[in-house]
């Protein structure tokens, strides 16, 4: 006998009734085909983790009981606080520009024709693995600006605007009338007026001398004025060239600046014609001529970018460069559901495309750009290659993070409880953040 529902229109299922699969599929089925899945889990992600925190309480052989000792060590010791002060500076800078990288890139890409195209190039570093990322950026890096890319394009910016000299190994060579004085050579007399000066150096190879170098020559005498010669006194050949004297082979140094001293100040200055003469007016009379050590000074070299002060940055950088199209791809798709008559409305509101961007667009994108930012934050928690291979041996502590920590503590230092402690402190970072994730992701489905 089955009871009535109160408008009478059915009967009541009973308690025991069990909701049914949509597919029909029994639960016994559906757990056989599960149990390979589970096992793999089990074997691959739960054993392991139930093992790395079993281990990080154990001592360094792994037969006693070491308590909290190991999980002291992680804020005790230099190496583990370095590693996770960077790890703090990885998480707060990395994502934030990635996401914004790719946020700026995905707006303007909309607007353009081939936005396709640079979404491509922008997406393409996705596809190289983090260790051919990380030798790329090992060399873009690399001090010489003959083969570092990074400090190239510095150097030649910074010649731009602030000339290097062509003459750093510029110096006196024998019966030289000139000594060092500051980074640069003087006279050891007064010239005077109606003189005719030689100032000899030796030292810069051939191929080194500028361009617009000439074959050096005797500088005339003139009255009232001082003249002079400053030339590479040097010939190939033994018992070839006069010493002293412009050789036939023997090139001026175009382009040296000289100066008259007297008591201390500069009188006057000029600077060297391409075949090595210069001329100083009546002011150097009785002055000493002074070849400044800006002439000498060694050229610009560029950063270094792998020393202790600019690593973490520059790994950052490589770390960006890879990630970026990750998060402008994302971003594009929210941007793609993005509710086009908002946007028409602001603008019909006189809005401006700044004043759109910024109230409404990014407000429409806020769960997009959080999901993006989050995911990247797990990614930099656990980031390893980079480091490992673009810090070299001299600079890796000052780059070091918790995932390079955990493998030196492990593999080089022989500790296996202490890195078994980083593993599971690491874990614990990540848990939060990925939880955060999945239930923003739920309450976007659920929408």
């Amino acid at each position: 006998m089955t009871s009535a529902t109160a408008g009478g229109v059915g009967p009541t299922p009973p308690a025991a009734t069990r909701r049914k699969s949509v597919t029909g599929t029994r639960r016994a089925v559906a757990v056989l085909f599960l149990l390979p899945c589970l096992v793999l889990l089990g074997a691959l992600v739960v054993y392991p983790i139930g093992y790395s925190l079993v281990r990080s309480f154990l001592n360094q052989s792994g037969d006693g009981f070491a308590g909290f000792d190991n999980y002291k060590a992680l804020f005790t010791d230099d190496g583990i606080r370095a590693a996770l002060k960077n790890n703090v500076i990885w998480v707060v800078f990395a994502p934030t520009t990635a996401t914004a990288l790719g946020l700026v890139f995905a707006v303007l890409t909309e607007r353009v024709r081939w936005g396709t195209a640079f979404k491509l190039v922008v997406f393409m570093p996705m596809a190289i693995s983090m260790l051919a990322a990380g030798i790329i950026f090992r060399l873009v890096y690399d001090q010489d600006p003959d083969k570092g890319v990074a400090n190239a394009v510095w150097v030649g910016v910074h010649d731009t605007f602030a000339e290097s000299s062509a003459f750093p190994k510029a110096h006196p060579g024998r019966q030289s009338p000139l000594r060092p004085e500051k980074g640069g050579f003087v006279t050891g007399q007064a010239v005077r007026a109606g003189q005719s000066v030689a100032l000899p150096l030796v030292g810069v190879a051939p191929d080194q001398m500028p361009g617009s170098a000439k074959k050096a020559v005797q500088a005339a005498v003139e009255p009232g004025k001082v003249t002079g010669t400053a030339w590479q006194d040097f010939t190939r050949g033994k018992g070839v060239g006069r010493l002293g004297q412009a050789d036939p082979s023997e090139l001026g140094y175009a382009g040296m600046k000289v100066e008259a001293v007297k008591g201390g100040k500069v009188v006057a200055s000029t600077k060297v014609r391409d075949n090595g003469t210069f001329t100083l007016p009546a002011q150097a009379d009785g002055a000493l001529l002074r070849l400044p050590a800006s002439n000498f000074k060694e050229p610009y070299n560029g950063l270094d970018w792998l020393g202790p002060s600019l690593v973490t940055p520059a790994i950052i950088g490589s770390y960006i460069w890879m990630w970026a199209g990750f998060a402008m791809v994302l971003i594009a798709a929210g941007l793609a559901g993005l509710p086009r008559e908002l946007l028409e409305a602001a603008r019909v509101d006189g809005a401006n495309e700044w004043q759109v961007f910024r109230r409404v667009t990014v407000p429409l994108l806020a769960p997009v750009l959080a999901v993006v930012a989050v995911t990247l934050m797990i990614n930099v928690l656990k980031v390893f290659d980079l480091v490992f291979i673009i810090a070299p041996g001299s600079s890796q502590d000052d780059a070091n993070v918790l995932a390079l920590e955990l493998y030196r503590k492990g593999f080089s230092e022989d500790q296996p409880g202490i890195a078994s402690a980083i593993a599971v402190f690491l874990l614990l970072l990540v848990i939060p953040v990925m939880l955060f994730n999945i239930r923003r992701l739920r309450r976007e489905v659920r929408r």
